[in-house]
């Protein structure tokens, strides 16, 4: 039983961590950047620790989109356009893992006219999430993927929100919608103007919330039988 607790070590450190973070991003750069590329890794240790004496598939899907969102993190201290595409790039990949997990099990099923609804919706949304951003030129195509896997993942989640019930379900959506939210102030930030609150504190508060439910909700997923309706 000890053994099953040993997560709340790394969660403590986690929960200490966004703390700080979030209080750097209004008071101090400096601490900010500092804290940021430890959130990850503690989030992803956390998981680790209590999936460990646990049975369950998807573990690592679930493990590697905490990954790649590390090194995305990462990336993105860096300034300028490389380190910015370098970074998008790498949540996209992460979110493709978080796909694959959450999708494998709420995609299982449906119809083709569920499909075609699905795919009008995303490509809807990722087309008014790029125009009101204002992303235009050399970038509008690989934003455009990055905004279409994102309401991929949205939609994903949804799904077995909608076929399943129950709290998994709504606290992955809850965190897929947050994680979008987050991504589309990084682009208003990169292509428009924002406040230090918005650009700063914004965007962390609503990404360290998203990671969170997505990675509460996925251990509930793979460590329990969750309820499906006909």
């Amino acid at each position: 039983m000890k053994n099953k607790r040993l997560w709340l070590i790394p969660a403590a450190f986690y929960a200490v961590c966004c703390i700080l973070n979030l209080w750097g991003c209004l008071s101090d750069g400096d601490l900010e950047r500092c804290v940021k590329p430890a959130l990850m890794p503690l989030l992803c240790l956390t998981t680790f620790t209590y999936l460990l004496p646990r049975r369950g598939e998807g573990a690592a899907l679930l493990l590697c989109g905490q990954l790649f969102g590390f090194a995305g993190d990462t990336m993105l201290l860096g300034k300028g356009f490389v380190f910015f595409a370098g970074g998008i790039g790498l949540f996209l990949i992460g979110h493709i893992f978080y796909i694959c997990l959450f999708g494998g099990r709420s995609w299982k099923g449906l119809k083709a006219w569920h499909w075609a609804l699905a795919m009008t919706f995303c490509l809807g949304l990722t087309a008014g999430l790029i125009k009101g951003i204002g992303v235009n030129g050399t970038m509008l195509a690989p934003m455009g993927v990055y905004g279409f896997v994102l309401t991929l993942l949205m939609f994903s989640t949804l799904a077995g929100a909608l076929r399943f019930g129950g709290l998994t379900w709504w606290m992955l959506f809850a965190g897929a919608v947050l994680f979008t939210f987050s991504d589309a102030l990084i682009a208003v930030r990169n292509f428009g103007n924002l406040s230090r609150f918005m650009g700063g504190f914004g965007v962390m508060s609503t990404y360290l919330a998203a990671q969170t439910l997505l990675a509460a909700g996925g251990v509930r997923l793979i460590t329990r039988q969750t309820p499906r309706r006909p």
